[in-house]
């Protein structure tokens, strides 16, 4: 890997911090359970294993090319899975420009469009450790009913990706459903070179071995040659308290920074501490607000790490690893993501099925106000005026990613008018993400959330509620754990989305 910027010149190699870097690089390579204290080693214990997944890997290419061959002849993939289930994927699919339906929202929208292709010539890759996940379950739920309902045996086109002996795993391959299974010992978000991040991209063409090739390389080097992920570790904690951009506009790694985001917020973000990764637009607004900003070529960053797409997958999980220990928290938990879950799940059995209507305190075209001010404008500039003086704002749009794709121009123009740090996630998989973070980190963050009203809703099988319902709950129910902790939360809702997305911009950009 190599790696650039003028930020390499206040690396100090000779200080404390450097030399726990070094001695934790080790600890980490002899997979030492106990590196990053004796609270985590539990959890460690059944985690390190993405440590030899360059080389072990190598062993599940037969099975997974057994697979591919068994579902060549479905042309379209759909990737019903949630964080690193998902991430990985998609960032693999857009470095190699393969195609991949990634279906990783409730949004009853974006499911229609998961469900637009021609079933015949879809396999469906659903990816879940445990099948227990809510998201995944509703989606394969949808599947497995739609493949069904048009004649076709499920089995047929649907794939599992999960533990072994997992209820998941046992429940399929008791029905006939083709399974490959993941190492255990691997955690989410350090997946992406196992089984969950090399099936669904093998089926839709990407080159998993030379991915692996990459990752072998790389490992390689910076075991023997350390001070490149030295370096960048480093400079991850020496040189921010809590913000870092990534941009990858213009590298050849598009979708990379959503990966990292989840990567580093998920892992750091807890006991009060943490780094939050922000994926920005492009280098020059990267830095508002103070952030370290990281790239992937090119220049105008503090700092430049280039490489194959799978020597970034090694170089920045080892990188996360080595600052768990220095910022001396345990990067393999999440134990604030199961608050929005819990508060999901008892919304939905409160409304029985049925969602409630709710009514803003103001409405002004196709905007519902749920908080204080007249109009969207004057609802923001409040909010604003409530970011800490080293805070952040954090939009959080459950829509559709697809068709509402044009809401995501909010988060230039917010950090360009407050002058802060400002992070985009797409809802509900960003509570698979930076919403460890936002709970369990620094106490700093200002939260805007976006829900729209919904034409058509789509049923869920085995379930008394829709997609439409589902979305909401998770919307709500993250909007409660965030107003347990007192932090100021702003909610819009559209009630004809392209209206109210232009609506809201032209809103900010009059702030």
């Amino acid at each position: 890997m190599k790696i650039s910027g003028p930020s390499l010149a206040q690396v100090d190699r000779s200080s404390d911090l450097y030399r726990l870097l070094e001695q934790t690089h080790g600890r980490i390579a002899a997979k030492d359970a106990t590196t990053w204290g004796p609270k985590a080693a539990t959890e460690a214990a059944i985690r390190l294993n993405w440590v030899d997944l360059p080389e072990s890997s190598v062993a599940l290419l037969p099975r997974i090319a057994e697979v591919a061959a068994q579902f060549r002849d479905r042309n379209r993939v759909v990737l019903c899975g949630m964080g690193g289930s998902s991430l990985g994927p998609e960032v693999i699919a857009l470095t190699y420009r393969k195609e991949i339906f990634i279906f990783d929202s409730t949004d009853p929208n974006y499911a229609q469009h998961a469900l637009s292709g021609d079933l015949k010539s879809t396999v469906v890759v659903v990816s879940s450790k445990s099948g227990s996940t809510i998201e995944t379950s509703a989606q394969r739920s949808l599947f497995q009913s739609a493949f069904a309902d048009a004649g076709l045996k499920p089995a047929d086109h649907i794939l599992f990706v999960t533990d072994p002996e997992s209820p998941l795993d046992k429940e399929v391959r008791a029905q006939g459903f083709a399974v490959i299974n993941a190492d255990p010992n691997v955690g989410g978000r350090f997946s992406v070179l196992s089984a969950f991040g090399l099936t669904p991209t093998a089926l839709a063409g990407a080159p998993i071995e030379q991915l692996l090739k990459d990752a072998q390389s790389e490992k390689n080097e910076f075991l023997t040659a350390p001070h490149s992920i030295l370096d960048t570790a480093y400079l991850l904690v020496a040189r921010t308290t809590q913000y870092i951009a990534f941009t990858d506009a213009g590298s050849a790694v598009p979708g990379l920074s959503d990966w990292i985001e989840q990567l580093v917020a998920e892992s750091t973000g807890k006991d009060g501490t943490g780094r939050l990764p922000i994926a920005t637009e492009n280098a020059k607004v990267a830095a508002i607000g103070g952030a370290f900003t990281v790239s992937y070529g090119g220049a105008g960053t503090d700092l430049i790490v280039e490489g194959p797409l799978g020597s970034h997958f090694i170089f920045w999980e080892w990188v996360t690893a080595l600052m768990g220990a220095a910022l001396k928290i345990d990067p393999f938990n999440q134990p604030n993501v199961t608050e929005a879950k819990e508060q999901t799940s008892t919304l939905l059995n409160e409304w029985k099925g049925v969602l409630p209507t709710f009514t803003g305190d103001a409405t002004i075209g196709s905007i519902e106000i749920f908080g204080a001010g007249s109009n969207a404008t004057e609802a923001l500039s409040q909010l604003i005026s409530h970011i800490p003086t080293d805070g952040y704002i954090a939009v959080m749009a459950y829509l559709d990613r697809k068709d509402d794709v044009a809401i995501a121009e909010l988060r230039e123009i917010l950090a360009s008018k407050s002058g802060r740090p400002v992070t985009f996630g797409w809802g509900p998989r960003f509570l698979h993400s930076t919403g460890q973070f936002h709970k369990g980190g620094q106490q700093n963050g200002v939260f805007l959330q976006i829900t729209g009203d919904v034409k058509k809703d789509v049923a869920i099988p085995g379930q008394i509620y829709g997609f439409k319902t589902l979305v909401a709950a998770q919307a709500l129910g993250d909007g409660k754990a965030l107003a347990s902790r007192k932090y100021p939360l702003l909610r819009f809702n559209l009630t004809n989305r392209s209206m109210g997305i232009s609506e809201l911009l032209k809103a900010a950009k009059a702030l």
